[in-house]
């Protein structure tokens, strides 16, 4: 996640299978994760609260779940995504 980043967008999958988001929000009072939730929400076609930081709150790395999607759905939208299972 880079904050203050300009605009609301995924930029693509890193080297290590990391989604890259860029947001315009700064990192404070919780603005950058709540951007973040959007943006990934949106290019998901999910709503925002079906998307939620489940480990690094405070952290330029998080890890999200995704509710409504399946891994083929976010393979196919972002290649080389790396996914976990939470279950």
């Amino acid at each position: 996640m880079t904050p203050r980043g300009g605009v609301d967008r995924v930029d693509g999958v890193g080297p290590d299978g990391e989604l890259r988001v860029r947001v315009r929000a700064a990192p404070a009072d919780g603005a950058a994760n709540a951007a973040v939730v959007r943006t990934i929400a949106a290019g998901c076609g999910v709503a925002p609260g079906r998307v939620a930081i489940i480990r690094g709150v405070n952290a330029r790395l998080k890890e999200v779940a995704i509710a409504d999607t399946s891994p083929e759905q976010l393979r196919t939208r972002w290649p080389g995504l790396l996914l976990t299972s939470t279950g």
